[in-house]
This record gives C-alpha cells, sequence and structure tokens, in this order.
C-alpha cells in the first residue's frame, strides 16, 4: 500500500493530539485511540500520582498481557477444532 494511500487521522490520547498514519480505516484506528485512552483514565483515576510516562507503560502492559492472554486462548481453540475433526 502506497503512503498516499494510508489513512491519516488526529486522534486525542490523555489530553494530547497525535497523529496516527496507518493502513486499518479511520473508524477503526478512532477505536483504538479511544479505548487506549479509557485504559490510561481509569489508571489515572485508580492512581492520580502516576506521571504520563508511567500511565503509558501501564496501559502498554495491560494491553500487551490482554492480547497475550487472547492470543492463548485463540491457540488453544483452534488445536480443540483441529483435535475434534481429526476423528
Amino acid at each position: 500500500m502506497s503512503e498516499s494511500s494510508k489513512n491519516r487521522i488526529t486522534v486525542e490520547i490523555n489530553n494530547r493530539k497525535f497523529t496516527v498514519v496507518g493502513e486499518e480505516s479511520t473508524e477503526h484506528i478512532k477505536m483504538v485511540a479511544s479505548l487506549v485512552d479509557q485504559k490510561m483514565e481509569e489508571f489515572r483515576y485508580a492512581k492520580p500520582s502516576l506521571d504520563t510516562s508511567q500511565l503509558a507503560v501501564l496501559t502498554a502492559l495491560n494491553t500487551m498481557s490482554d492480547y497475550l492472554k487472547l492470543k492463548d486462548e485463540y491457540n488453544a481453540l483452534v488445536q480443540k477444532e483441529r483435535k475434534k475433526n481429526r476423528r
């Protein structure tokens, strides 16, 4: 995909504007930004003393943990389905 056909959108996360460029739809990019913003807000509410860097790292760690859990669940389901189909 050429650079000119990529989507470019400005989003707001943690009261800061970021320009995101990607192949995903603008709706997808907005949703991802919104979820990141919400997660950072949750951490800020729970622990107001956290600075922006700490909020960002906790958000990244939490998101990656969720991703790995889902990936493991997906792989387990795929394996279960393969075993079922071999019978």
